[in-house]
């Protein structure tokens, strides 16, 4: 059975891609089409330089939109990096922090990832928390304990904090290989994600799948009853098949 208590949110994450011609094109097409997808939320984190832009083209669609990234830091000396009061200036809802690509690519550790989150709380912007673990890791039976380690720190922020994020987990092994965990193998670390929400005090939060979402998987990953949602890549970037996703219909 699907749990309908939680509203489907599904977001694109652009990464490093786009100009103002190609937003301009991609932005209009989801505006054209937001209609069909009316039982979700649906939302866009784009590269920081696109938010006026953003901003700009979807005010008043029914379309919300975010950062990839923010700073742990108000403000003060530190050169090239954004701060949660910057994004809230453009109106941003949403902040992914702890992308693999960031932890990855950047060294970002566990406490740094939920530091950035309560910075987005404080400015009134969702921190979308991403976690999730390698294949090396998956292989070794490690999936649990990296999650639960990564979760840690955000778990500490306290019932009130976590109340009013959200959560995606993006196994690492599936984000831009083609490669998705099945419908179940989501569903089983959605639910054990959703246990330890449940043991931290907190019911209602969201728990997003990401890892290759395509409208030709969505419905059958939104079926599962604690998924309650996408962070999409790739898909994001067409407008036609990123509003499929949202519009997918879950069966019962």
């Amino acid at each position: 059975m699907v749990n309908h208590s939680r509203k489907r949110l599904v977001i694109g994450n652009w990464k490093m891609h786009g100009d103002t011609v190609f937003n301009s094109e991609l932005l209009a097409g989801l505006r054209s089409g937001i209609a069909d997808a009316s039982n979700c939320d649906v939302a866009v984190c784009v590269p920081f330089p696109y938010l006026y832009q953003v901003r700009s083209l979807l005010e008043g669609s029914g379309v919300s939109w975010g950062a990839q990234d923010v700073s742990r830091h108000e403000k003060g000396a530190y050169t090239g990096e954004v701060s949660a009061g910057m994004l809230a200036d453009f109106g941003c809802r949403w902040a992914l922090v702890g992308h693999s690509e960031r932890r990855s690519y950047h060294g970002e550790s566990d406490q740094l990832v939920a530091d950035k989150a309560a910075a987005a709380l404080a400015a009134g912007i969702t921190p979308v928390v991403c976690v999730g673990e390698t294949l090396q890791e998956q292989e070794a039976g490690q999936t649990h304990a990296v999650i639960e380690r990564q979760l840690a720190p955000v778990l500490a922020l306290g019932a009130d904090s976590l109340a009013k994020l959200v959560i995606a987990y993006e196994p690492v092994w599936a984000i831009g290989t083609g490669k998705t965990a099945t419908p179940e193998q989501a569903q089983e670390v959605h639910a054990a994600i959703r246990r330890q929400l449940n043991a931290a005090g907190v019911g209602q939060v969201r728990v997003l799948y990401g890892g290759s979402v395509k409208a030709s998987n969505a419905a059958s990953l939104f079926t599962m009853p604690d998924i309650d949602g996408a962070l999409v890549g790739g898909a994001a970037l067409v407008a036609s098949e990123f509003l499929s996703i949202a519009a997918a219909q879950a069966s019962e």
